[in-house]
């Protein structure tokens, strides 16, 4: 960003700031459409599941990650708040970066600016292509989660670039997400401290344990497609390993995970297979006292969970 100041002025109109909650998209959510590494994924990356199919193709600086997807968070949060006070809402939409900063909890310095530009510009680049559908139509052709990704600035006498505001185009693909299916739920905002896999798992269970008591229940590999881990062996081997550090300290808003192993027979009458299944469930709400005070119910977790790993992208 160079010597761009920090300072933002209200010069022009906006859509932030964000004073609702911050809002998901389900679809988005569902599949695994980020890289979950900061390292650049300059892969391919390939999801396949029943009738789904994506296919993402990375920018020169590497596949959208996770935490890129926090701006895509914003917008979609600043794009339901307008929606439900009634407003249009249209496919540009301008905001501060100091908003977007104190929504995420992200310190607002230079490092953050440049940061921000490097995100926009992978969201910009890459190209997904896949079968799924929104608000009732697809597309055969390549798309970008941002047609158009600017952060304007005024230039002061004296040579200094003052930020004024950061100007988005969704893509049509993400548009008609938001605006004509309308499956959105909102995010803790612990969610914006969590790890990679761990934001996965969140939102997975955000649009999944819609029954409090029965939650939802994914064997080892279909989650580990689902959150866009590796399949193989290895891959797998590594994100039970993280999913035991999840069960055992627990650190996901409003759910918890569990992990039971059982034993399948073999056809062959041979040994017996493990099949490794994850529970998540809504974590017991606050009751309160005869005090009137609340007090949190706590939920035992048994010890020897083993460290966790790093979960590895698929990749063709």
């Amino acid at each position: 960003m160079g010597d761009i100041s920090r300072r933002q002025g209200d010069l022009f109109p906006l859509d932030s700031p964000l004073y609702g909650d911050v809002q998901g998209e389900r679809t988005v959510a569902e599949f695994p459409f980020f890289a979950l590494t900061k390292k650049a994924q300059m892969t391919p990356m390939i999801f396949e599941s029943g009738d789904a199919r994506i296919e993402i193709n990375p920018s020169k600086t590497g596949v959208a990650t996770i935490y890129d997807k926090e701006i895509l968070l914003y917008i979609a949060s600043l794009m339901a708040a307008r929606m439900e006070q009634g407003e249009q809402v249209e496919r540009v939409m301008s905001f501060t970066a100091n908003d977007l900063f104190r929504v995420t909890g992200t310190n607002a310095s230079a490092r953050s600016y440049t940061s921000l530009k490097a995100s926009l510009n992978r969201l910009q680049g890459t190209q997904i292509i896949t079968n799924i559908e929104t608000g009732g139509e697809g597309s055969d052709s390549a798309f970008s989660w941002l047609l158009k990704a600017d952060i304007k600035y005024t230039k002061l006498p004296s040579g200094e670039r003052r930020v004024k505001r950061v100007e988005v185009m969704v893509c049509d693909w993400l548009y008609r997400a938001i605006l004509t299916d309308r499956r959105i739920a909102a995010y803790h905002l612990d969610f914006f401290k969590l790890g990679p896999i761990e934001r996965r798992l969140y939102e997975l269970a955000k649009f999944n344990c819609i029954d409090d008591e029965a939650g939802f229940t994914i064997d080892l590999e279909a989650l580990a497609t689902r959150v866009g881990c590796a399949t193989d062996k290895r891959g797998l081997e590594y994100l039970k390993k993280q999913l035991r550090d999840v069960a055992d300290k627990q650190p996901l808003p409003e759910y918890t995970v569990m992990l039971d192993e059982e034993k399948m027979p073999s056809a062959r009458g041979g040994r017996p297979r493990v099949r490794t299944l994850v529970s998540f469930r809504t974590r017991p709400r606050p009751l309160p006292d005869e005090s009137g005070e609340t007090v949190e119910t706590v939920e035992i977790v048994e010890d020897g969970a083993e460290p966790g790993f790093p979960c590895e992208s698929t990749n063709p």
